[in-house]
């Protein structure tokens, strides 16, 4: 695998898209406590960490049971999403493409996973703005980098939606869709140089 620059290191360890800043309006210390350890952990919230949170917030924990489907679904989801991409730039991960040599693709569909598992912090705390725009800042410098191919991540992101929505019952298709929308939104605005 080819060895990361002191620059990309750099930016790996900024490019934190998650922040729980805003939520103490809604949550208590403790509930954010756990979503925080999740996030620093870099690991999907567990059922028990779920239970926590639903019991010290119950005001906002409605969709709790769609952030547990969404992980338990998550590979499936990613698998999805990455079809999808290949589908569409079945080139990419060719000699020449953006995600080649094959160690590009894994990274590539490992941010997949860690995008889908920002998206259920935001829907397990009812949160539609749950990034941090100074860690979105960071990884824009970190894909410009790596010069990573945006319109492919976006289409990634897109597809973890529809993915994700089909395994929603349709009547909460339309509240869930913000929580989707706002990430790839975020991603849509990065620049290539």
């Amino acid at each position: 695998m080819t060895q990361l620059s002191e620059t990309v290191k750099e930016l790996i360890a900024k490019a934190r898209i998650v922040s729980f800043a805003e939520w103490e309006q809604s949550h208590p210390k403790a509930a954010i406590e756990i979503f925080q350890a999740a996030d620093d952990a870099f690991r999907y919230l567990n059922d028990e960490d779920l239970l926590q949170i639903a019991t010290l917030s119950p005001d906002n924990s409605e969709l709790i049971p769609v952030a547990q489907l969404l992980r338990d679904r998550a590979a499936e989801i990613v698998d999805e999403a990455r079809e999808q991409v290949l589908a569409t730039y079945p080139e990419i991960i060719q000699p020449g493409g953006g995600l080649y040599p094959p160690e590009r693709a894994q990274a590539c569909w490992r941010d997949f996973w860690h995008f889908l598992r920002c998206i259920t912090y935001g829907i397990a705390g009812g949160h539609t703005q749950y990034t941090n725009p100074t860690g979105l800042h960071y990884m824009n410098l970190l894909y410009q980098e790596l010069q990573v191919p945006l319109d492919a991540m976006v289409l990634g992101l897109k597809s973890i939606k529809a993915a994700s929505l089909k395994r929603c019952q349709s009547d909460r298709q339309q509240i869930l869709a913000p929580y989707f929308d706002h990430l790839i939104s975020q991603l849509a605005t990065f620049q290539i140089r």
